[in-house]
Order: C-alpha cells, then structure tokens, then sequence
C-alpha cells in the first residue's frame, strides 16, 4: 500500500526552527515531485515548497524563500523540509503530497494525488 507520512512537527517560538519528514512506503519516490502545503486555521491549503526527486530541482513560495530548505534521503526514500526563522504566519498543518509520476514540480493542490496526514506546527511565544 502506497503511503506517506509526515512527521516533525511541533511548538516552537519564533525564530526557531523545525524539521519537517516526509516517509513514502509502498513505493520508491524517484520518479515522482513532492510538495509540502500548509494549511492555516480557517483558510485554504497553501503550497510552501516541492522537489522533483529525479534531479533535484526545488521551488519555493516567495513567503518562505531564504528561510525553508526542501531537500530528499533517497536511502531512506524520505523528503525533509528544514524550517528555519519560523514566524507565527508559519503555523498550520503541514502536509505533503504526491505528484503522479515524471510530473515536474507544480504549486496547484489539485495536482497532487496521494497526501500524508499531516503534522502540525505552531509558532508562537
């Protein structure tokens, strides 16, 4: 069965950081993108980031640009988005997604088939 996981998530005070992991299981992640989004209390599911694990190519949202880096283990078949100088604007649950394979990195919700559960980050003092 084909599945991700998130996992990482937490309180922190801003200014901190946290890393975020993303376990893919059933499958091997080489061919596929992964984004990571966020969703904020009330609001919609926001894209933060994503890579294309055959080559490595990353995008970000301007809104984290300079202070989240998403990087990829392929022995352990994992994603990590490694958050740094976290703001309260940065608290939601995050979650990642799964393009459909030799999909290059898009920052639409909607192309994105298979989801983690999600893992929750609150920043605040």
């Amino acid at each position: 069965q084909s599945q991700l996981v998130e996992s990482g998530g937490g309180l922190v005070q801003p200014g901190g950081s946290l890393r975020l992991a993303c376990a893919a299981s059933g499958f091997t992640l080489e061919n596929y993108s992964i984004g990571w989004f966020r969703q904020a209390p009330g609001k919609g599911r926001e894209w933060v980031s994503c890579i294309r694990l055959s080559g490595g190519t990353t995008h970000y949202a301007d809104s984290v640009k300079g202070r989240f880096t998403i990087s990829k283990d392929d022995d352990k078949n994992t994603v990590f988005l490694q958050m740094n100088s976290l703001k309260p604007e940065d608290t939601g649950v995050y979650y990642c997604g799964l393009t459909p394979p030799f999909t290059p990195c898009v920052p639409h919700e909607v192309d994105y088939g298979l989801w983690g559960p999600g893992t929750q980050v609150t920043v605040s003092s």
